[in-house]
């Protein structure tokens, strides 16, 4: 896709993303990537991080990659030490290491629930907390992937709900706490978006997608280039007076309710 952005826009700028070697967040990091910024990306599998690393460098990004789990502080903290001594200061960070999987909660496990409140709400804290000395300031941003089950309840995502819900609240909070040093922070809210595990999972049976599309307003999935370019805007300085604020990148869905498209 092309970018409506400036070349060179993040020139010199250091971008992390955590869960970045995989769907939305690989795309958001690739364009940063394109616009100059040197990207630095996590994930827990090495293999599949290494991959992706692959593809960043191949459209001439310079990259790093770090292998750990969002929900060790220690692991985290050790890992941005390496990124901002290889790269320096933080100038965006995006935390999108997330987990999911359907299930109602009469079937749910306390660990399954747990997994995910662990990745998205601590993964989300440790990422912020560790960065905080290690970024830009004033002039970083923050961008959490959110997600609209932050807002509106779903069937079979009552773990997700809660922590989405969690990541939204910690944002304000955030957004508060560090914005007289200049640091803004935000959430996107991602809907159903093509390519991506999450849909595959939700909405992979073609009966399913189609009542999908159907409800939603504007009567398609929307892309992963879709997220990414907001991702560009809200770190840009067109965004500068913009911070604890939630933005949804979903065509509409969030105007309806999971109960009514089925999921």
């Amino acid at each position: 896709m092309t970018s409506i952005f400036k070349p060179g826009l993040y020139a010199g700028k250091h971008v992390f993303v955590t869960g970045g070697s995989s769907g939305i967040n690989e795309r958001i990091a690739q364009s940063f990537g394109e616009l100059g910024a040197k990207v630095s990306i996590n994930g827990r599998k090495v293999e599949k991080l290494d991959a992706a690393v692959k593809r960043l460098r191949d459209q001439g990004t310079t990259a790093e990659g770090y292998s750990a789990d969002v929900r060790d502080y220690a692991a985290v903290d050790a890992m941005l030490e390496k990124a901002v001594a290889a790269f320096g200061p933080i100038d965006v960070l995006v935390c999108g290491a997330a987990g999911n999987f359907p299930a109602p909660v009469a079937l749910m496990s306390s660990n399954g629930f747990k997994a995910v409140m662990d990745i998205d709400v601590l993964g989300t804290f440790n990422a912020c907390r560790a960065a905080f000395e290690r970024l830009t300031k004033p002039g970083a941003a923050i961008i959490a992937i959110s997600a609209p089950q932050a807002q509106v309840a779903y069937p079979m995502q009552a773990h997700v709900c809660a922590a989405k819900a969690g990541v939204d609240m910690l944002v304000k909070t955030l957004a508060m706490e560090w914005g007289p040093v200049g640091v803004r922070v935000m959430s996107i809210w991602p809907g159903p978006i093509d390519g991506t595990e999450g849909m595959e999972r939700l909405a992979g049976d073609p009966a399913v997608r189609a009542k999908v599309e159907q409800a939603v307003p504007l009567q398609k999935f929307g892309s992963k280039d879709d997220v990414a370019q907001l991702a560009l805007f809200l770190a840009s300085p067109a965004a500068k007076y913009v911070t604890g604020s939630i933005h949804s990148v979903d065509g509409g869905m969030a105007l309806i309710g999971g109960q009514l498209i089925g999921m």
